[in-house]
């Protein structure tokens, strides 16, 4: 089980949004470094680091972000957030990134997928597979792509992939709770994949239930920023 601590970057600053909306934006914290290390220092190994400006203009943007926490921490980091290209991949690896996020790529170009399975290995490659309804959305959430999810997955677990990160866009940033039910239905039809759960955790309650139904990880994200849930309650799952 992995716990996942989040952090969004817009303007090279620590965000969160409601629902994936870039206009509900609250900033957090003006070095998205120190959080970083905040998370480090309590004992977490892992961070989930979104590039929501790289998100929206369909490239990799907060390149500064991405090597100031490679560099000085020892954190799992997985990044997410624009990513088209092989050789945004290559440095992004190059840099010390653990695993890439792949979403609306792997909607519009399943071909290259494919090809980065076998060229960097399944264990580098995160399939980001964010529903809203259970249907898949891209391009950092402004556009439906039309997929339901299980057929989305199946493709892709056909493939080759072996990582999973499911975001309910409908509860992401509101406090709600996760979807459960999702999650389920995810593991279920998949037990062979690594899942991670995004989106709506509220409580350490949330986390438990998480923890209950096998998700490999769970992203926290706001309810760390809102002292909702305790660095320190985390450290102990």
């Amino acid at each position: 089980m992995r716990i996942i601590p989040a952090i969004d970057i817009i303007d090279g600053k620590c965000v969160r949004l409601k629902q994936g909306d870039y206009l509900q934006k609250t900033v957090y914290n003006e070095n998205p470094l120190d959080v970083a290390k905040s998370f480090e220092d309590a004992g977490l190994t892992h961070l989930h680091l979104v590039d929501l400006d790289g998100a929206k203009a369909g490239k990799v943007v907060s390149w500064d972000v991405v090597e100031q926490i490679t560099s000085n921490t020892k954190l799992n980091v997985d990044f997410g957030g624009g990513i088209k290209t092989e050789d945004e991949i290559v440095r992004l690896l190059g840099l010390g990134v653990r695993q890439v996020n792949l979403g609306s790529i792997a909607v519009h170009e399943p071909l290259k997928i494919t090809r980065w399975l076998t060229q960097f290995g399944a264990d580098k490659i995160i399939l980001s597979a964010d529903v809203k309804n259970e249907m898949i959305s891209i391009n950092g959430w402004q556009d439906d792509a039309l997929i339901h999810i299980v057929t989305f997955l199946k493709d892709y677990v056909h493939k080759g992939i072996e990582h999973v990160t499911c975001t309910d866009i409908s509860t992401d940033g509101m406090l709600s709770g996760p979807n459960i039910e999702l999650y389920e239905k995810v593991l279920l039809s998949f037990p062979q994949l690594h899942l991670i759960a995004s989106g709506g955790v509220s409580c350490i309650e949330d986390v438990h239930e998480l923890v209950r139904i096998g998700v490999d990880g769970i992203i926290v994200g706001k309810a760390i920023y809102e002292g909702k849930i305790s660095l320190e309650e985390l450290t102990t799952i």
